[in-house]
């Protein structure tokens, strides 16, 4: 027999039952039934019960046991009678009676439980990281994540791409985040970066004429932590395609994640891949608050700004008299009690705006009336005006936010959400998918009135080089974006492979052509020697997962993440370098105040 096991904790049924086996794993847990022990004994593929009585040579060993300590059994298979029978287990059906116990691996007092799903306290849980990953739910998620790794390149492959490696030690390239930087001890004074992205080498790539890359490949951010977002690093499933238009990008990656989300959704409603929205990011905003919608709440925003101007609400009158200012409505079918507008008002207070105004309709005398203090301010015409655009009827609620759209509108999208929450209008089993198209490439600073690159600076420019000879501001990419339940799962562009136009693209936003030339002269100098017009785009493994898994929180779904503050508690970093290595490289600590 194998020293260890003769069978995985998940293996054993009743057609073992009268055989002797050796199984191997961790004490998951341990009861005392008057004189007869039971264990659940766990490994990674599943449980198994043990026990013993009295006559067992293993008893006495059995009632010292600490939970989590690693033990070797053998024993007798046991059916269970029908009535003891665990459905909820594959080794259900069966027991086994133990007659030799080893202690492989002994466990001291635990500093947070294994069994269970306790709620303790996130530094707790990463500080004994090793531990938590003992947990059911995250040993699931974790594998969850192997499993949706795996699928994600047998479809690449099948789709004809073919997987390659970038470097990891790179020269810094501004990305949209702070990088990783690495000092060289061979170049002293010098730094080598840890890669925001392959960007610039899937590019470089695709101009040495291989044609479909991919890579599940690992990028290294120094970005300030969300939920939903690593402080430091990720794993995004990149690509890359030559002689390809926007919507060849699109039919290439949409059946492979459609895919992923069919095969590992469990169940829940995957919207068909060739059905999913394309929306200009202008209208995202205007619609939906947010440039990611969740396309689950079937909610959309209009501008009503007419209905108010002039009208008999004052705050809402002046402020259409200044130029850039609009009224936004929210619908709300469903919402039209005092109580539930109320509610929302106190959700703006609380988000920080003043309020938010509201109308609501209920059934009068005759047919319907307007209720609340904006309808009573703007009058019955007006009233039905909104109400008809609307379309809204009898029950049915409208919120308003005024004002300029960026300083409203990240509430006004929060505000959707939680309307279609509280109201049971947004679907919760299923994944809504939306592209996000028509990015503006620039943008101008309110205060300087500088004109800078609003997204990728990298996409080629709708229109080429005649899109950059008007106005800057009507300059719209070909860079995209797919929105999955509210959350980006996906960037991508087609590039801007012509030097020329890319000199002029960096030119309007205040970039020399020198110093295009000295920060991605690598890229810029290949362009001359032939580029191929190409694209692609990355998608976010871990926010993936974490959609898969039902979770809002991305650290459980990554197997060794770092804290809100970018500590690794369980491994102690960052930490303090040596003296020896400071010398090495030349360098030296100063403090900060």
């Amino acid at each position: 027999m194998h020293a260890y096991r003769s069978h995985t904790c998940a293996d054993l049924d009743r057609s073992h039952a009268g055989q002797t086996v050796r199984l191997a794993g961790w004490v998951h847990r341990v009861r005392d039934h008057g004189g007869v022990l039971f264990v659940d004994l766990r490994d990674h593929y599943g449980v198994t019960q043990l026990l013993a009585d009295g006559d067992s040579p293993a008893f006495a060993a059995i009632e010292r046991l600490k939970a989590e300590t690693v033990i070797r059994v053998d024993g007798r298979v046991k059916a269970r009678d029908a009535a003891l029978v665990n459905p909820k287990i594959p080794t259900g059906e069966i027991e086994v009676y133990v007659t030799e116990i080893e202690v492989l691996g002994a466990a001291e007092d635990l500093p947070l439980p294994v069994f269970g799903e306790p709620d303790y306290p996130e530094e707790t849980r990463l500080t004994y990281r090793f531990l938590d990953l003992r947990r059911d739910s995250l040993h699931r998620n974790i594998m969850l994540r192997s499993h949706v790794v795996r699928s994600m390149r047998e479809r690449m492959w099948a789709a004809g791409f073919t997987e390659f490696q970038t470097p990891i030690i790179t020269a810094s390239s501004p990305e949209g985040a702070r990088d990783f930087l690495v000092p060289s001890r061979l170049h002293p004074g010098k730094f080598y970066a840890l890669p925001q992205a392959p960007q610039q080498f899937k590019q470089l790539i695709m101009v040495s004429g291989f044609d479909r890359y991919f890579q599940i490949a690992p990028c290294f951010r120094d970005e300030d932590p969300r939920a939903d977002r690593s402080p430091t690093d990720f794993y995004q499933l990149d690509m890359e395609m030559s002689f390809v238009t926007q919507q060849d990008v699109f039919d290439a990656i949409a059946p492979v994640l459609a895919g992923i989300f069919e095969e590992f959704g469990g169940g829940r409603k995957v919207d068909r891949w060739r059905d999913w929205p394309q929306i200009s990011y202008r209208d995202a905003l205007l619609c939906y608050g947010t440039d990611k919608p969740d396309l689950r709440n079937p909610i959309k925003m209009q501008d009503v700004s007419e209905h108010f101007r002039g009208s008999g609400f004052a705050i809402f009158a002046r402020l259409l008299e200044q130029e850039g200012n609009e009224i936004r409505a929210i619908p709300a079918p469903g919402g039209g009690s005092r109580k539930f507008c109320d509610r929302m008002n106190a959700f703006a207070q609380q988000e920080g705006l003043p309020g938010m105004g509201y109308i609501f309709w209920r059934e009068a005398e005759g047919g319907m009336e307007a209720a609340g203090p904006l309808a009573k301010n703007i009058g019955p015409e007006r009233t039905e005006a909104i109400r008809r655009q609307l379309g809204l009827g009898v029950g049915d609620a409208a919120f308003f936010l005024g004002g300029r759209a960026r300083q409203f509108e990240k509430v006004a999208g929060k505000a959707r959400d939680v309307i279609g929450a509280e109201l049971g209008l947004t679907e919760t089993d299923r994944f809504a998918f939306a592209w996000i198209v028509d990015f503006p490439i620039y943008e101008r600073d309110e205060e300087t009135g500088r004109i800078d690159f609003e997204h990728n600076p990298f996409s080629m420019p709708q229109g080429g080089m005649e899109a950059l000879m008007g106005d800057p501001l009507a300059v719209r990419g070909y860079q995209y974006d797919l929105a999955c339940n509210g959350y980006e799962i996906l960037s991508g562009a087609i590039r801007n492979h012509r030097p020329e136009i890319m000199f002029k693209a960096f030119e309007i936003a205040g970039y020399p052509r020198e110093e295009v030339e000295r920060r991605f002269g690598g890229m810029v100098k290949a362009f001359r020697y032939g580029a191929p017009p190409h694209g692609g785009c990355a998608a976010g493994i871990d926010r993936i997962v974490m959609l898969l898994a039902d979770t809002a929180n991305i650290r459980e779904v990554i197997m060794f993440p770092m804290n809100q503050r970018a500590e690794d508690l369980m491994m102690g970093a960052p930490s303090e370098p040596t003296n020896e290595q400071l010398r090495e490289l030349g360098l030296r600590v100063i403090a900060r105040d």
